[in-house]
Order: structure tokens, then sequence, then C-alpha cells
């Protein structure tokens, strides 16, 4: 107890110093493994007054750190556009290039500031030494650096700081000298607290009583800290004992997610939805590794394998690969599938789609997935999945075990292609256990509309424009 006062003592006076914090080597180094954000909402929180929300415009900048992070931080800032169109949204993407705010950017709605650059581990420089090794190489540290003088620069632009993440952005917003306010993205007291399985940093946690740690207790703390959002009540309820005003009011992954049944072309196939995430050349290498698991796979039905990508790998790179291991392409069977491209090779029909996930997701019968945000959104619908871990950078057998324990087992980690491959086959042979997997699932990711349920408190809680 003597050690913990000494160290609440020393960061409580960093905290109260006015220089600038220094930011070491790593992004993800300062991070957990980057898992979005899940579960459910509390009811009956009080919504802006209209008088208020129109006294002023108010501006606010975002700032994330990772692909999952990003589509969060999207979706609260449509929310808040539908909230407040006047609001003026900047943002400062710290992990890769800022691709979901693309659309958005060029529509004018949204200015991202700030330098960028893809690292070589994706964001993941934690889960290695030598995705760590890589990042430096190729220039993480002058990046980090250039963008906290970016945000010192913007920072008499903005009225308020929203960070989405971990550590680093919510070290940033605290850095900026204005008010903010956080949404924590990757931690979950459900990850020590529940099973599957145990680990040795149970333990660490248990002592603690939550996943996240005294330095960001303090941070989180902090009296321009006006906000603090986690990903599920459970966590919530960890940072109120350590004096954090948490909350947790839904979940922004699970918008805009459909629960449509398959197309009639589909609707004799057992449907199978394969995510092998995006960061190349990893996902390159899950996608082979997931596709032998496929095979052989006994069924008295057709199976249709739909391969929902992002904006990487690209449909000639997997096609090269399919028809390595003896597919043929095929015109799909149908344009209201919006595949493109398909290959065959006997009962297994295989469909490639770029930017497809939200069509195809709601009418998979099972996943399997190297991917977090979308492993997370898939079984949030109630569809079970099946994970391969890897090398990584991302997908290691680390992450995969905490993305399991995070979901209640409704993914469940193979250590192998024929251990997918017999799991897989109990999967669609089991409809019962299918049901309870999904059941876990829905739980822990809870019901959409959680971003409109943020925006909220961001306008009530953050002092943007002339009414607050």
């Amino acid at each position: 107890m003597g050690i913990r006062k000494t160290i609440k003592r020393t960061l409580s006076g960093l905290l109260r110093s006015k220089a600038a914090p220094r930011f070491e080597l790593g992004i993800k180094d300062l991070q957990s493994s980057a898992l979005p954000l899940g579960h459910a909402a509390v009811q009956g929180e009080l919504t802006p007054q209209a008088d208020r929300i129109s006294e002023g415009s108010g501006s606010l900048l975002l700032i994330s750190n990772g692909h999952g992070e990003d589509l969060i931080a999207l979706k609260i800032i449509e929310a808040l556009r539908h909230q407040r169109p006047q609001l003026t949204l900047k943002v400062l993407p710290l992990v890769g290039t800022g691709r979901s705010f693309r659309t958005a950017t060029e529509q004018g709605w949204v200015q991202q500031i700030g330098p960028s650059a893809p690292l070589p581990s994706g964001g993941f420089s934690n889960q290695s030494l030598r995705g760590l090794l890589a990042d430096v190489i190729a220039g993480l540290p002058l990046l980090t650096w250039q963008q906290w003088r970016c945000l010192r620069k913007h920072r008499s632009q903005v009225d308020a700081v929203l960070a989405v993440g971990d550590l680093l952005p919510l070290l940033m917003a605290w850095g900026s000298g204005r008010p903010f306010g956080f949404v924590g993205t990757p931690k979950s007291d459900y990850t020590w607290s529940s099973g599957p399985g145990r680990d040795l940093s149970d333990n660490y946690h248990a002592l603690k009583g939550s996943e996240w740690d005294p330095w960001e207790w303090l941070i989180m703390s902090n009296k321009r800290c006006h906000l603090v959002v986690t990903r599920d009540r459970l966590t919530a309820r960890g940072l109120r004992r350590h004096g954090v005003h948490a909350e947790a009011p839904g979940n922004p992954m699970m918008d805009g997610l459909s629960d449509a049944t398959a197309p009639a072309s589909l609707s004799r196939c057992r449907r199978i939805l394969l995510l092998c995430g995006s960061r190349m050349p990893e996902a390159e290498r899950n996608f082979n590794r997931l596709l032998l698991g496929l095979a052989p796979l006994p069924s008295d039905r057709p199976i249709a394998v739909l391969v929902a990508l992002g904006s990487t790998p690209n449909l000639s790179a997997l096609g090269a690969e399919l028809k390595r291991q003896g597919f043929r392409s095929s015109p799909p069977p149908s344009d209201a599938l919006q595949a493109g491209a398909c290959w065959l090779k006997g009962q297994v029909l295989v469909l490639l789609g770029t930017g497809q996930f939200e069509l195809w997701a709601p009418w998979a019968e099972v996943g399997i997935a190297t991917a977090g945000t979308a492993t997370e959104q898939l079984v949030g619908l109630g569809i079970p999945a099946l994970s391969l871990p890897g090398k990584g950078p991302q997908f290691t057998q680390g992450f995969a075990k905490r993305q399991s324990r995070l979901l209640g087992g409704a993914v469940r980690p193979c250590q192998s292609s024929h251990e997918l491959n017999t799991r897989l086959k109990q999967l669609l042979e089991d409809p019962s256990l299918r049901l309870e997997m999904g059941r876990r699932g829905r739980q822990r990711m809870g019901p959409a509309g959680g971003s409109e349920a943020i925006a909220k408190r961001v306008l009530i809680k953050l002092p943007l424009g002339h009414g607050y």
C-alpha cells in the first residue's frame, strides 16, 4: 500500500505540471491489443437540450489510434453531425493513414490534420519485438513527435478533444491542455474476470480491480477530463471504484449492421463468412491458412464461403491462391450478391467482395476469422466464429485468446487448420451450439445505438460552443 501511495503521489505531481509529456518509442507498445468497443448501453441517459445545442456551433478534435478506433470515431462523429450539424469536426489518426475518414473528408464535413503513415506492424508493435523494431526503423519516433507538434499547433482552434483508444490518445488529449473526453476501446474487465481459460495476468488485474492501470486512472480523473466512456458496464464499475466517473452508454460497433436474411441464390448453401483482416502481408497469409481449414469439409449441401475484404488484400492476389488450391474462376450466381469475383471447386463456392462486410455478415451461419473489429461485429450479430491465430504481427495467440475471453467464448481459437476444420464441421452440424455461442456474442457486444448515445453525452459533457 505504501508503494501504491508513493506512485500515486508521483504521478499526480506529473499530471499537475505544465510540462509537455514525453512520448517514447512505439504507438501500440503504449497499449494493450487493440480490440474495439463493445457491450451494452445504460438506459435513461439525459439528452442534450435543444436550446443548449443551438446556442453555439463549437469545434471538436477526435484522436484515434488504429483501424478499429478510427471506425468507432467515425460512427461517433456521424452521430455528432446528425445531432449538431454546425459542429466543426477534426480528426487526428495516430496509426495508419485514416482511410476510414476519407469519404467524410472528401465531402468536406470533417478535416483531417497531422502527418500520417502506414506502419510495418500495422500499429501492433506491442505484439512482437520484431514489429516494434520495424516501426522504429520506418520512422515511428519522428512520426509521433510530428503528431504531437501538430496537436499543440491546433489546440487553440478547438473547444475540446475526444480521445478514442487507450493510453496514447489519452495522453495526447491530456497534453493538449484543452478540456477532453475519453472513449476507452481496448480494455475490458471481462478479459480477466471471466473465461474461457485463465492467464497469469488475471492475478495482476484482480489485484488492481481493473484492467486499466493506475496512471490511466489518474489521467481520467484529471479535472479537464469531462467524460470517460468504457466498452461495458462491468469495466465502468471497476473504474468508478478508483474515483473515475466512467459510464457505458452503448456500443458504436453494432450501429449500421442489419439482420437481413440470405438471398434466394444462397438459400440452399451452408454459409461461412471468412475474415482474413486487412493488414498486409499478414492478411494474405491468414487467408491461405483459413482456406486450408475448409478442405475437406463434407456436406450434403453446397458450401458458400463469403470472403469479406477491406481495401486490402486485392482480389487478384487471393484469386492466385485459389487457383493454386484447385479452384476455377466462374461468374457469380447472382448480381444481388455484389461479389467482385467467384471461384468454384466441387461443392464449394468462394465469393470475394471488397467492402461487402455489412451486406454479407448477417447471411452467415458461422464465421472463420483472423480479424479484430469485424469478428466482434460478427458475433455481436449472434453468429459464432472460429479463429486461427498465426505469427502476427496482429493476430497472434495472445490476441486470439484475449478476444475469445472478451467475447465470452463466442469466438473460439484453433491451433491448426485441421482443428479449424473439425470444429467448423461440429458447428455446422450442431444448431444448439451455434445458438449458445451466438447468444454470448450478442450479450457481450450489446445492441445498436451506441454512437447516438455517446454523441449525446459528448454534447452534454464537453464545453462545445457558447452554450456550455
